[in-house]
């Protein structure tokens, strides 16, 4: 078993990581086809995408990518959907606020690392009692690039006045691991988040797996 060493700092992903959101993002985009006169569909067709935010959503509600003409409209119309709803039911995956306490009690900081813009991750952070402890939160919009470049994960490290090396990276998406690998963190992948559609976690090069969130703490070796 990977036990790491020296660590000072655990960041996560947002999204499949620490929060389970696909409920309410899928009910946004699938709104959005009820609206047109289209069937609802089952949330296990979004859920798989759930991590990819609009970009996955749209593409499952109606089968568009990014550069269709009609995407940026869309969009829009998704982010007010979902920024009305984007609490009804989203919650922490289970043993997650467990997780974050031991972590604290260990004397390790905490934080978060997402693609979401902070449009959603401010009020996101201000509604959900899970985000009081944390030390950094770090949007997709908060520096010029986005995962899976590096430079979010740097900057949560800078603010956190700490090296790289001494912050792991936990996440359920290969941009995840990418960012961490490419900032210098030790990574581990999340396999009970949304992973994406026929995902190989094995090829990610994650340093380690976990299947649940509280099997974190004995890579840490903390109880």
């Amino acid at each position: 078993m990977t036990v790491f060493q020296g660590v000072h700092a655990v960041l996560f992903d947002l999204d499949g990581t620490l929060i389970d959101s696909a409920s309410d993002l899928g009910a946004s985009a699938d709104g959005m086809r009820v609206r047109r006169g289209m069937a609802s569909l089952p949330l296990e067709q979004y859920r798989p995408h759930a991590g990819s935010g609009a970009r996955g959503m749209l593409h499952v509600a109606f089968g568009i990518a990014p550069e269709h003409e009609d995407y940026p409209a869309l969009k829009e119309e998704f982010f007010g959907a979902y920024e009305a709803r984007m609490t009804l039911r989203t919650a922490p995956f289970d043993g997650v606020g467990d997780l974050l306490a031991r972590l604290v009690n260990g004397g390790l900081r905490w934080g978060v690392v997402t693609n979401k813009s902070q449009r959603f991750t401010e009020p996101l952070s201000k509604a959900m009692a899970l985000f009081d402890t944390a030390s950094v939160v770090i949007s997709g919009d908060t520096t010029p690039h986005a995962k899976p470049h590096p430079e979010p994960l740097l900057e949560a490290a800078r603010r956190l006045r700490l090296l790289p090396s001494q912050c792991i990276y936990v996440g359920d998406d290969e941009r995840d691991i990418r960012a961490g690998k490419a900032a210098g963190m030790p990574t581990v992948a999340a396999r009970y988040g949304y992973l994406g559609w026929g995902a190989d976690v094995t090829t990610w090069g994650a340093d380690a797996e976990v299947s649940s969130p509280l099997q974190l703490l004995k890579l840490l070796e903390l109880p």
